[in-house]
């Protein structure tokens, strides 16, 4: 038997951790300021866009957390490390993030039978001080998009404001023409691109923790790649998962013809080098066997059927 784990390093989380500290103050300073510009201008779009901005407050803190965590190294409890707690930020806020498209959801068809007058100005001037704001911090949270956990807060500030734009938009047709209902109209837009976003964060963070396989990969082209190796005569039991942002690992048993260790040792580095250079396997555990060799290469992965790669 050969088992090999490879090691991985870890960045300082200092520069992303003070974004996120900087990113966590505008956010609650832009909610207080449309909180009250909702109240002085009878807006349920800048409501909405208050509260859809205040569940950016625990989600940025939760990914604050998750980076610190996640740069812990293995201990004897937790022996694969912490890279899992961004994914399991990604699950929450998502959560999090339909409640409160329910939220904005009801508050928007409750303005639809109890309509108000609006003041233009107060969705104007706050609109563009929002936009400011979530424009800067879905520019800053780019570098990090490949980060389930980043991508969470990236599509949730995108959305931010990609609605900033929309209250802009319908401050004016609003000021121009004077239709009452644009304004929980763009309400329900908003909440609508809350819940959608937050169902696919929801679905992927989930089949993360769920221990599934990654979804650029398919299992054929991985045993494919192992069978190619000379000196492989079978791979099955193969388990891909992944442990964190980018990082994914493989276990698998590899019958092989009997042979000295060096020579073992070199296949195992080989199957070690294709699947990090072909799949970004970077954590790789094979188990050799060598006995009950069949005459051709099979691909026998449980709990599915035997078929010929």
């Amino acid at each position: 038997m050969h088992v090999h784990h490879r090691g991985e390093s870890h960045a300082h989380p200092n520069a992303t951790q003070g974004f996120l500290s900087a990113a966590l103050l505008a956010t609650l300073l832009l909610v207080m300021a449309e909180f009250l510009g909702s109240y002085l201008g009878h807006s349920i779009a800048l409501l909405s866009d208050a509260i859809h901005n205040l569940s950016d407050v625990p989600t940025i803190l939760i990914s604050w957390i998750a980076v610190r965590w996640a740069e812990r190294p293995a201990d004897a409890e937790r022996t694969f490390g912490y890279r899992r707690a961004g994914i399991l930020a990604a699950f929450t806020n998502s959560i999090l993030l339909l409640l409160v498209a329910l939220a904005l959801f009801w508050g928007a068809f409750d303005r639809f039978r109890h309509p108000v007058a609006v003041r233009e100005q107060w969705m104007i001037g706050l609109s563009l001080l929002a936009l400011c704001i979530n424009g800067g911090i879905t520019l800053g949270l780019l570098r990090n998009r490949k980060d389930l956990n980043f991508r969470a807060l990236l599509v949730h500030n995108f959305g931010d404001a990609l609605s900033n734009i929309a209250i802009l938009a319908g401050a004016v047709i609003i000021q121009l023409t004077g239709v009452l209902w644009l304004d929980p109209a763009l309400g329900v837009v908003i909440a609508a691109f809350v819940f959608w976003s937050s169902l696919g964060i929801l679905n992927e963070s989930g089949h993360v923790l769920l221990e599934g396989r990654p979804r650029e990969m398919r299992l054929p082209e991985v045993a494919r790649l192992i069978l190619e190796i000379s000196g492989v005569q079978e791979v099955h039991d193969i388990h891909i998962w992944t442990l964190g942002a980018g990082h994914h690992a493989l276990s698998c048993h590899i019958r092989i013809p009997d042979m000295h260790m060096e020579e073992s040792e070199k296949i195992l580095a080989e199957v070690r080098t294709r699947l990090d250079e072909s799949f970004g396997i970077h954590h790789t555990t094979v188990q050799f066997e060598r006995a009950g060799l069949p005459g051709t290469g099979v691909y026998m992965p449980e709990p599915y059927n035997s078929q010929k790669v």
